[in-house]
């Protein structure tokens, strides 16, 4: 489904990713893990092709999608395009609009009203806390459920490809163990999800494959049990 090549991605003269390789297939959760400054939010702006200066420039290597190249892509085309979401660290939602407008502003670009609001229904389902506060503004919301509705906001998108960025940050264990649940159950009805996280144990249990950034290289890659058995990962990650 997604097919990074040889990577290469700059900040202005220093360059952060030295030509990382990955996959994402269909119907997977995969894990890209590493500490502060290893590549991992870099590697996802680059997938959504956000321009410098906001973003990094990727000075060699290819992402495909589904076989398009998306280095030519413009980002805002990504989402009603190809049907890739971003839940970006730190959630962004719009703490001046309750939280169904929050849903609602993310389905501007669908057509499909009969989907659309069983999308609601569906998230409002995931999400029982965002059920019971759809008239609450999202800045009176806890971190947890700001999280639970960045994700119902990049899914009512209609997006089914999924790009989380450090999605358990400031999460008590309690929610980050339901957050994660939620995504598993996402997963199951068919959602694709690529998770850059920091908390490798949590990831590690709910991937099906990761990848291990060090200073913008992938040092370790394989299945997560394998992984999480591995020494060297449960030194430095697992403790």
């Amino acid at each position: 489904m997604l097919e990074v090549s040889d990577l290469h991605v700059k900040y202005g003269n220093i360059e952060a990713l030295h030509g990382i390789s990955f996959r994402v297939d269909e119907g997977e959760i995969v894990a890209l893990l590493g500490a502060n400054g290893a590549g991992k939010s870099t590697t996802l702006m680059s997938i959504m092709r956000l321009p410098p200066p906001e973003g990094p420039r990727v000075s060699k290597g290819e992402i495909k999608f589904k076989g398009a190249n998306l280095l030519p892509v413009p980002a805002h085309t990504l989402v009603s395009k190809y049907g890739i979401g971003l839940v970006p660290e730190g959630r962004h939602i719009f703490g001046n609009l309750t939280v169904f407008e929050n849903l609602k502003l993310a389905t501007f670009a669908r057509k499909d009203r009969e989907q659309i609001q069983r999308d609601y229904e569906r998230v409002f389902a995931l999400f029982p806390r965002l059920a019971g506060r759809k008239s609450q503004r999202g800045d009176l919301l806890s971190g947890g459920e700001q999280q639970m509705l960045a994700i119902g906001r990049a899914f009512m998108s209609g997006v089914g490809f999924v790009l989380l960025d450090e999605p358990s940050m400031g999460l008590s264990p309690l929610l980050m163990g339901e957050l994660f649940r939620v995504l598993k159950e996402l997963n199951d009805i068919g959602a694709t999800i690529l998770i850059v996280e920091q908390n490798a144990r949590i990831a590690l249990k709910y991937a099906h494959r990761a990848y291990v950034l060090e200073a913008g290289k992938i040092v370790l890659e394989g299945q997560s049990q394998a992984l999480s058995e591995n020494p060297a990962i449960r030194k430095a990650y697992l403790g």
